[in-house]
């Protein structure tokens, strides 16, 4: 018992200074603690948004610095003036070249267009069917031939025909049935026999009765001229109708 209150009493000092520096290291930990809770505060996080005139403004910024620490400028020589303005003339040249050229092929087509629609036109006309048709004649029974005039008169109108040493036995008369005026010609092919094998009117754009030609091809197609045992087979003619409008 006194060897433990001698050990007490010897190390007393030294325990109590150990505990008290703890209790100091202790509290200095719990202070700074509090203080850097303190100071750690939450900064709010900025972020810019750059527009298109930020952008445009920072392009234009950073273009300026490099120019002038590379020395460089965008100012063209005269000679870059002089060859961009040959370019120039030599483009708006064969600008204006091409479109004349584009306009002469634009008239060609439309020329054509116009032709191939006319013709379409020509060939979609379609004489009428009119062979049942009947209209009066003229014959040259019991006449003499030499006193048979190859130029027959309706009125005012007529019907001239010329084929080589014929003349017309009987000769149907159409141009009384014109509306319309005009002259029509009809190319003939008779056979030995006298009769009109074929016949085919000739075009004639001025006319404005679309049924005088059917009326002129009919009134061929029943023509009968004498025979001929010795003319060609078939022989080749014409008749023209002149008709007056009605």
């Amino acid at each position: 018992m006194v060897k433990l209150k001698s050990l007490y009493k010897k190390h007393i000092y030294g325990v109590m200074g150990t505990l008290i520096f703890h209790i100091l290291l202790l509290c200095v930990f719990l202070l700074s603690g509090i203080k850097v809770k303190k100071e750690i505060k939450e900064k709010p996080i900025t972020i810019e948004i750059l527009t298109e005139k930020k952008i445009s403004v920072h392009v234009e910024k950073k273009t300026m610095e490099l120019q002038k620490k590379n020395n460089f400028t965008n100012t063209p020589s005269n000679d870059d003036r002089n060859e961009n303005a040959k370019k120039s003339r030599q483009y708006i040249g064969n600008f204006q070249k091409s479109s004349t050229k584009d306009e002469e092929l634009i008239k060609e087509i439309n020329a054509a267009k116009a032709l191939a629609s006319d013709v379409n036109n020509q060939l979609s006309k379609k004489i009428p069917d009119i062979k049942n048709f009947k209209m009066p004649e003229k014959t040259t029974k019991g006449m003499d031939p030499k006193s048979i005039s190859n130029t027959i008169y309706s009125g005012k109108s007529n019907i001239h025909y010329l084929l080589k040493n014929r003349y017309h036995v009987r000769l149907p008369i159409p141009v009384y049935l014109a509306r319309g005026g005009g002259i029509i010609t009809v190319d003939i092919w008779v056979a030995p026999n006298g009769e009109v094998i074929r016949a085919e009117v000739r075009e004639n754009n001025g006319i404005q009765d679309e049924m005088l030609p059917a009326y002129a091809r009919q009134a061929a197609l029943k023509t009968v001229f004498n025979d001929d045992p010795q003319s060609p087979a078939p022989q080749h003619g014409t008749i023209t109708y002149t008709f007056v409008p009605q």
